[in-house]
């Protein structure tokens, strides 16, 4: 069996039979990695390593600390590594070398995981494209021409491309569910909140989560609970009979690709088969709600990044230049009014959901776009990007959790939306859900 394409779970209870060593299994992976481009940023061998032979001796021990020990994982690099640069993608942070782990981090590696190392990425992570000009762009796994999404790029590769078990992503407005969906794997995006982004290059604080980007939903169980330290969700014995999913009409579908709404309606008709009561409406206050976004997420982004961005603005690619400074002229008072009007409508969308088991949309309402044209073409780069981010931003502006799901259909996805902190039980209808599909 190549164990390299194997999920992170089974893997896991391979080593716990003796079938996988994680000392031979690390060092296949970091060779696959060494002889690939544009995906890791840069690898943390001796780490890898260590944490490996470590993994191989509790496992002969019996003193295996949960499924995931001795499971090889690569990081964002946006997620601080002691001793190891950590660039976030950008040459306006070249050497910069934190002095530990981030606290989540910290949390995988006693729960026995393998750092592989860190993964390529979009610039400050302020794209949904995942083309990077200024270090590297990350090869789609449908084709390398097209884009391979973002801003968890090389996160997603690692794992289609059988160079990581699983990954570890953020995703502040779709960076963990667009590259997932492009790349046909699952993506959590999680609570804003519930995992410490202490040690984490931020993007918006007030909206930066992070999350796994798996094979499968079991795996995206496991990882979640390893990097909180705790038991993962029984997932065993889910059904979609009886489940009340709601089909959010309106803004999703507006400009939708025919591909991605053949890959959503097979879904949804799957779904039904297996026992799902489907219902169709638009909500009034997603709109209007999404309408804030301008307000929101740029002068944020802005103001996090403002001096090192004016101190050398030759260092970044022009497009994404141009988003960060579309923030710069914002109001204060605006802003502030646009998160009091934004806690009325998350309020308004959890009352007018909670009938629902999940609020479903398609993960991105277009395919992968060329590479080329994106680089060569500035407006074509903005219009795509926007449309990309577009229906997961729903999520992130509504403060919900959400899963994307593989529809069949090649770089088309599915996404489930529940209400905030309601991952486990998210999870257990993912299970259902991708089980239906299959």
């Amino acid at each position: 069996m190549e164990w390299r394409l194997a999920g992170a779970a089974e893997q896991g209870r391979a080593i716990a039979a003796g079938q996988l060593d994680p000392v031979e299994q690390t060092e296949a992976y970091l060779a696959a990695a060494e002889a690939s481009e544009d995906i890791y940023a840069r690898l943390t061998p001796q780490r890898a390593r260590d944490e490996a032979m470590a993994a191989h001796q509790r496992a002969k021990q019996g003193r295996r600390r949960g499924m995931l020990d001795g499971v090889a994982l690569s990081w964002k690099d946006l997620f601080d590594t002691a001793g190891v640069a950590t660039e976030a993608g950008t040459r306006l942070l070249a050497g910069r070398v934190p002095e530990r782990d981030a606290d989540v981090l910290i949390e995988a590696t006693l729960g026995g995981s393998v750092c592989l190392g860190k993964t390529h990425m979009t610039e400050l992570a302020f794209s949904g494209l995942g083309v990077n000009p200024m270090t590297a762009t990350p090869p789609n796994i449908q084709d390398p021409e097209l884009a391979p999404g973002g801003s968890s790029s090389g996160a997603a590769l690692s794992v289609a491309r059988g160079l990581a078990a699983a990954a570890v992503g953020s995703d502040t407005g779709g960076s963990v569910r667009i590259p997932a969906a492009w790349n046909d794997l699952v993506g959590l995006k999680t609570t804003h909140g519930r995992i410490t982004t202490k040690g984490v290059v931020p993007l918006c604080r007030s909206f930066d989560t992070i999350g796994p980007l798996t094979r499968n939903v079991e795996d995206a169980a496991h990882v979640l609970a390893l990097l909180e330290g705790r038991a993962a969700p029984d997932l065993r014995d889910a059904s979609l009979r009886g489940k009340r999913l709601l089909v959010l009409e309106g803004l999703p579908f507006e400009g939708t690709r025919e591909k991605p709404v053949q890959g959503f309606e097979r879904a949804v008709e799957a779904f039904a088969k297996a026992g799902a009561v489907i219902e169709r409406r638009g909500l009034p206050m997603v709109r209007p709600a999404m309408d804030l976004s301008g307000v929101l997420f740029a002068p944020e982004a802005y103001g996090e990044w403002k001096h090192e961005i004016e101190a050398a603005p030759e260092k970044m690619f022009a497009a994404i230049l141009e988003r960060f400074r579309s923030g710069r002229d914002a109001l204060a008072s605006d802003y502030a009014k646009g998160w009091h009007a934004l806690e009325g409508y998350r309020a308004a969308y959890l009352e007018a959901t909670a009938e629902y088991d999940a609020v479903l949309v398609p993960t991105s309402p277009i395919l992968p776009p060329d590479v080329r044209r994106l680089l060569s073409d500035k407006r074509y780069f903005q219009e795509e990007n926007v449309l990309a981010l577009r229906n997961t931003r729903i999520g992130n502006v509504l403060g919900l959790c959400a899963l994307n799901l593989p529809t069949g259909i090649p770089s088309c996805g599915i996404s489930l939306m529940a209400p905030p902190m309601t991952e486990d039980r998210l999870l257990r209808l993912g299970m259902c859900a991708e089980s239906a599909l299959a």
